[in-house]
C-alpha cells in the first residue's frame, strides 16, 4: 500500500461525524477515533522503516534528502542522545486536524510523494539540530521547546529545514520603488526573483507619480499606479514556484496619492477586465490627518508625489504629511485633488465589504512609537511587518547608484497556554530568540541586493504568539474581558522583556549591534520610560494566580535592562510580530494567534479531500460558554485585546474584523433605531476606534454573509499554512 493507492480512509468518516450531535451533544470522541486511525491506516503503513537511526540519516543523506553540512556539525552519538529525549516526552498530536495537516503539509516524502520518510519528532530533530548550527546546548533547548510546543517556527522555516531540495526560510519581503522607470522596471524584476524563492512580497507605490503627472515636462504623459499593479499581478502569476504555489503579493499606496480612488477601484468585481486586479492583494497607508478631516467632516486634497518630492527633495512617502498637510496645500508649486474624506472613507469601507480588502497601515501610529532611526512607509503581506526602509536610486544599466535597505522577514510563534506551563519564561525565549538569530543571519537573499543589505544591517525577526483565545476559554476567561485584556498585555510584556534581554545577551557575546542602534531610542535609554511610568504587572487576583511572581520583571529589572542595553546594544533591529498563523496553529493543537475563533467545530474544506472538521481546543461542557464566535462577537472587544498587546510589540500584527452581513440584535448601540444590516458606517466606526486605540495595523475584513459564505478569506500562505 502507498500513499497513493489507500484502501481504508474510514479516518475521514470518523473525523464527520463530529458534526454530527448524538443527543444533543458534540461527540469529541470521535475526532480521538478519527486520530487513531490515521495513524493506524495512513501513517504506519507508509512511514519507511529503517534499521537504526544512523541507516535513516545515511539513506537521506546519500539520497539527497537531507543536507550533508548541518548533520556533519554533531558527532553522531549526540544525534542519538537527542532522539533520545525527543522519543522520552511521549509526544503525541491531540487532534485528527493536527497528525493530518502535519502529514499532508510538513513530513517529508519520498520523490514519488508515494511514502513518508519523518514523523513530527524527526522534523522537530531536524529543526533543532539545524538551527543551533552545531551548538549541542542550543539544539537540546531547541528541541525542548518545539518537542512541547511552546515554539513554534514559521513554516518556510520549519518546513525547509535540513532539506537538500528546499526554499528560502524567511516569510516574507517587502520592497519600494521611486518615481523613476528604472526603479520600476527593478522593482518588478525583484518581485519576480523574490516570489521564485518564496514568501510573499509587499510593495510600496506610493511614491509613484499620478495619472496626468508630467514625465519630462510633457503634460498628461504618466500612466499613474493601475498599469504597474497589473504588471505585478502578472509577474506573481508567472513567478509561482514551478506551480507550486500561487505567487502572492500586496500594493501599498498613500491615501493621499492623486490615484487612489482608481487603486481601490481595480479591486471591485465590476471593475473593466483591462485593469481588474483578480490575486493582488492592496493595502493603504493612513496618516492620522485622515482621520481628523473625517472627524471634521472636511474637503481633502491629494497631492501630486511628483511635485511633492520635488519640493521636498525627497519620496512622496517620506513626507510627513500630517505635519506638512497645510504647508502642502498652501504651496501652488504642488499640484492637488480637492475630495470630500468621507467619501473616501466611505470609498474604503464599500470595498472592504466587498472583498476584505484594502489592509489599513496607520502610519503615523506605527512610526510615533517607532525606536529605530527612520521611517516606517508600508507593509507586508499580512501586515504585522512595520520597519524602517531606505529608498534606492538606479541608473540606466539596472545598477544601484544608491542602494536602499528593504525588509525579509524571518518569523517564528510562541504557543501561549504552553508558553505558560513554561518552567523558565526567558530561557525559553532566549532559545527562540537565538533559532531565529540564525535565519536572519544565514539568509542571503542576494538577487535583490536591498533586501540583502537590510537583513545584514538590521538581523530583524518577529516573534509571536498564537492560541490566545483557547487559553481564555481553558482558564474561563471571557474574550476581551477586562481580566482577558490585564493578561494580554501582562504575556507581551514578558515577551517583550525576555526578548530584549536575549537581544542584548547576543549583542554583549558577539559585540555587535543592528545598523545605526546608536541613533535609536534604546541606545539613549527612552525606549524604558513607558515601563517605569506604569506598571504592566497583573492586579486581578485571577491573573496573578496565572504568572508566577518570579515572572514579572521588577522597576529595578526593567533599569538593569536600559543599562545593560544602552551599554552593549541589541543584535535586532526589531523582534516581535504577530502574524495570522492559520495551519500551523492546528499542529499546535490551539487557536489561531490572537483572533477569536470562527466556530467551535471549525469546517474546513480541503482539496481533493473534502470537508474536516476540527473541534476548539479543550471544547467541553465547561469551555463551551467562553467559546463565543468572531462573527457574534463585538469588534471593539478584538481591538482591545490587539491594543494591549501592540503596546508591548515593536512591529505590528494581523488583525482581522469579523462582520456578518446581517448583525446580531444588541452587538452595537449605534445601530439600534437602524438597519441590522453592515453598512460602511460600521467599518467607519470600528476603523476610527482601532485608530484611536493605538492598533498600528487592520489585516483583511472578513465577512459572513447571509447565504453563508465568507468574503474576505485570507490568501497569506507564507504566514498562515
Amino acid at each position: 500500500m502507498s500513499l497513493h493507492n489507500l484502501t481504508d480512509t474510514s479516518y475521514f468518516d470518523l473525523n464527520n461525524e463530529i458534526n454530527i450531535p448524538v443527543n444533543g451533544q458534540i461527540p469529541l470522541q470521535k475526532d480521538q477515533e478519527a486520530l487513531q486511525a490515521f495513524l493506524d491506516k495512513n501513517v504506519g503503513p507508509n512511514l519507511v522503516k529503517f534499521d537504526s537511526l544512523k541507516d535513516r540519516f545515511d539513506y537521506l543523506i546519500s539520497h539527497n534528502y537531507y543536507e550533508k553540512d548541518f548533520i556533519s556539525q554533531y558527532d553522531f552519538s549526540f544525534i542519538e542522545k537527542l532522539y533520545a529525549y525527543l522519543k522520552e516526552q511521549g509526544f503525541h498530536f491531540k487532534s485528527f486536524m493536527a497528525a493530518y495537516k502535519f502529514y499532508a503539509q510538513y513530513a517529508l516524502k519520498t520523490n514519488d510523494n508515494d511514502s513518508y520518510l519523518e514523523t513530527f519528532l524527526d522534523r522537530v530533530a531536524v529543526n533543532a539540530l539545524y538551527f543551533a548550527d552545531g551548538d549541542e546546548n542550543l539544539a537540546m533547548n531547541l528541541a525542548d521547546e518545539i518537542i512541547h510546543q511552546r515554539y513554534q517556527p514559521a513554516t518556510p522555516s520549519f518546513l525547509n529545514a535540513g532539506r537538500e531540495n528546499r526554499g528560502e526560510f524567511v516569510s516574507c519581503f517587502l520592497i519600494q520603488t521611486t518615481d523613476d522607470m528604472n526603479t520600476i522596471g527593478r522593482t518588478i524584476n525583484s518581485a519576480l526573483q523574490l516570489s521564485r524563492i518564496g514568501g510573499g512580497v509587499g510593495i510600496n507605490l506610493s511614491n509613484l507619480r499620478a495619472a496626468g503627472d508630467p514625465i519630462k515636462h510633457i503634460e498628461g504623459a504618466a500612466s499613474g499606479v493601475v498599469p504597474v499593479m497589473k504588471l505585478l499581478e502578472d509577474s506573481f502569476s508567472y513567478s509561482n514556484q514551478l506551480g507550486q504555489r500561487q505567487g502572492a503579493g500586496v500594493v501599498y499606496l498613500s491615501v493621499f496619492h492623486p490615484d487612489i480612488i482608481s487603486f481601490l477601484g481595480a479591486k471591485k468585481e465590476n471593475a473593466d477586465e483591462k485593469i481588474r486586479l483578480k490575486t493582488l492583494s492592496l493595502g493603504v497607508t493612513v496618516p492620522d490627518k485622515f482621520y481628523e478631516l473625517i472627524k471634521a467632516d472636511a474637503d481633502m486634497y491629494l497631492f501630486s508625489p511628483y511635485d511633492v518630492e520635488r519640493e521636498y527633495g525627497q519620496p512622496f512617502s517620506y513626507v510627513d504629511i500630517t505635519k506638512e498637510y497645510d504647508n502642502m496645500v498652501a504651496n501652488d508649486n504642488i499640484k492637488k485633488t480637492k475630495i470630500k474624506a468621507r467619501d473616501l472613507e466611505t470609498e474604503i469601507s464599500k470595498l472592504q465589504q466587498e472583498s476584505g480588502y484594502p489592509y489599513i497601515i496607520n502610519i503615523d501610529t506605527a512610526n510615533r512609537v517607532n525606536p529605530i532611526d527612520g521611517t516606517i512607509v508600508m507593509s507586508n503581506l499580512c501586515s504585522e511587518i512595520l520597519q524602517v526602509q531606505t529608498p534606492s536610486t538606479v541608473d540606466n544599466e539596472q545598477h544601484y547608484i544608491k542602494l536602499g535597505k528593504d525588509i525579509s522577514c524571518n518569523l517564528g510563534s510562541t504557543n501561549i497556554n504552553n508558553m505558560m506551563n513554561a518552567s523558565d519564561f526567558g530561557h525559553s525565549i532566549e532559545t527562540m530568540v537565538r533559532a531565529l538569530t540564525y535565519v536572519t543571519d544565514h539568509s542571503n537573499i542576494d538577487v535583490v541586493p536591498s533586501i540583502q543589505k537590510g537583513n545584514h544591517e538590521s538581523h530583524s525577526i518577529g516573534l509571536g504568539a498564537m492560541g490566545l483565545h483557547s487559553f481564555f476559554a481553558k482558564h474561563h476567561m471571557h474574550y476581551g474581558s477586562p481580566e482577558s485584556i490585564e493578561f494580554t498585555s501582562t504575556y507581551f510584556m514578558l515577551l517583550n522583556y525576555w526578548s530584549l534581554v536575549a537581544s542584548n545577551k547576543i549583542a554583549k557575546e558577539r559585540g555587535k549591534t543592528f545598523d545605526n542602534f546608536d541613533k535609536s531610542k534604546y541606545a539613549d535609554g527612552s525606549y524604558f520610560d513607558k515601563y517605569f511610568a506604569k506598571s504592566f504587572a497583573p492586579t486581578s487576583d485571577k491573573v496573578k494566580a496565572l504568572f508566577a511572581d518570579d515572572m514579572i520583571p521588577t522597576k529595578e529589572d526593567w533599569e538593569a535592562l536600559k543599562e545593560s542595553v544602552m551599554k552593549y546594544g541589541l543584535y535586532h533591529q526589531n523582534r516581535l510580530a504577530v502574524a495570522p498563523n492559520g495551519s500551523i496553529s492546528y499542529i499546535n493543537d490551539t487557536t489561531a494567534s490572537l483572533h477569536p475563533i470562527i466556530n467551535r467545530i471549525e469546517e474546513r474544506q480541503e482539496s481533493k479531500i473534502g470537508k474536516i472538521y476540527y473541534p476548539a481546543p479543550y471544547l467541553s461542557n465547561d469551555t463551551m460558554p467562553y467559546y463565543t464566535s468572531a462573527y457574534d462577537m463585538d469588534m471593539r472587544k478584538v481591538i482591545d485585546i490587539y491594543a494591549a498587546a501592540q503596546e508591548h510589540i515593536d512591529q505590528g500584527m494581523a488583525l482581522t474584523l469579523f462582520m456578518r452581513s446581517t448583525i446580531p440584535a444588541g452587538l452595537y448601540e449605534w445601530k439600534e433605531g437602524r438597519t441590522d444590516k453592515m453598512t460602511t458606517r460600521d467599518l467607519n466606526i470600528l476603523r476610527n476606534y482601532a485608530h484611536k486605540k493605538g492598533v498600528k495595523s487592520i489585516y483583511y475584513i472578513r465577512t459572513f454573509t447571509d447565504d453563508q459564505q465568507e468574503v474576505g478569506s485570507n490568501q497569506c500562505e507564507s504566514c498562515v499554512i
